[in-house]
């Protein structure tokens, strides 16, 4: 009896940390200054500093990818034997992760050089980190079921035409770098080279992707590129005070329809600062060591830094 009642007080302590967490991160991400993380660009414009007018200095963090906190999140079919198409990185067990677990994204990036090749280029890093927490599984000890890291470089140009009634605004080029830090045989990693076009028209903005996988001497995961895909769209929609926005992932294999995923988002003023988030994906590769794995998720989050 008292066992329980110790393990229901840790549960319940820990889900209060992290829901007392999210307003202090929040509003330490929402303060009024017009710079850094805290700043809310409108355009693309502003986001990656086209253009010498909207130059905010080298080496300043600026927001990146969404940035938020999930303290709920449901999946369909948790993914309790990871496999891959290499069998030394099989696990040969199942584990018994639960259906709901906590999520959290943080992202940045910051310009290290600027106005090269004839003014328009520049030079960004980017980083980005996802973690999966399985904070309700306390028969588990509510281990972090996984973690990715996500660092980049980027050369991006500013660019001005139109393209079926979109106006093109950047084009870049980007090495990717991707991976868990597991070992064998968990541990799952690529690289990329990814092209990307930037378009926006009115409240509305496209980012295209396009990349090619460069090849590992031990391939921890050989069909990656099938199941997460070779290409991805963003789309994003200011309405208002809410932001709708989609991810999309696709194979670009015809075979079977293909495969890829789709993460739906949106984002909602709660009260004054605070602002809320449903996400709705669907599809393979939600983390690294779901690569192959297919599944549906929702979850319930604070947003701290949208699109």
């Amino acid at each position: 009896m008292l066992q329980n009642q110790l393990s229901t007080l840790k549960r319940l302590r820990g889900v209060a940390l992290l829901i007392a967490c999210m307003p202090v991160l929040h509003l330490m991400a929402q303060k009024t200054d017009n710079i850094g993380l805290a700043y809310k660009s409108k355009t693309m414009a502003e986001r990656w500093e086209l253009g010498n007018q909207n130059h905010k200095g080298l080496f300043l963090i600026t927001p990146y990818r969404p940035v938020y906190v999930t303290a709920g999140r449901w999946s369909s079919s948790p993914n309790t034997k990871p496999t891959s198409e290499n069998p030394f990185y099989t696990l040969p067990f199942r584990v018994n992760y639960n259906n709901y677990e906590a999520k959290f994204q943080l992202s940045f990036k910051t310009k290290i050089a600027h106005s090269l090749f004839w003014g328009n280029g520049d030079i960004w890093v980017a980083y980005t980190q996802k973690a999966n927490w399985q904070l309700y599984n306390d028969k588990l000890s509510r281990p972090f079921r996984e973690l990715n890291y996500e660092p980049e470089v980027f050369l991006n140009f500013a660019t001005n035409y139109k393209l079926l009634g979109l106006k093109g605004r950047m084009l870049g080029i980007i090495f990717n770098h991707q991976s868990n830090g597991k070992t064998l045989p968990l541990s799952r990693s690529w690289n990329r080279v990814i092209v990307q076009a930037g378009f926006e028209k009115n409240n509305w903005q496209l980012m295209l992707r396009v990349w090619h996988r460069l090849k590992d001497d031990v391939d921890e995961n050989p069909a990656i590129a099938d199941y997460v895909g070779r290409s991805e769209a963003t789309i994003i929609f200011n309405a208002g005070k809410c932001q709708f926005s989609s991810v999309l992932t696709h194979s670009l294999k015809l075979k079977n329809g293909g495969r890829g995923s789709a993460q739906l988002n949106w984002v909602f003023p709660v009260i004054n600062n605070l602002r809320g988030q449903i996400q709705l994906s669907e599809g393979y590769g939600e983390t690294m060591i779901d690569y192959n794995h297919r599944q549906t998720t929702i979850g319930v989050s604070v947003s701290l830094v949208e699109w």
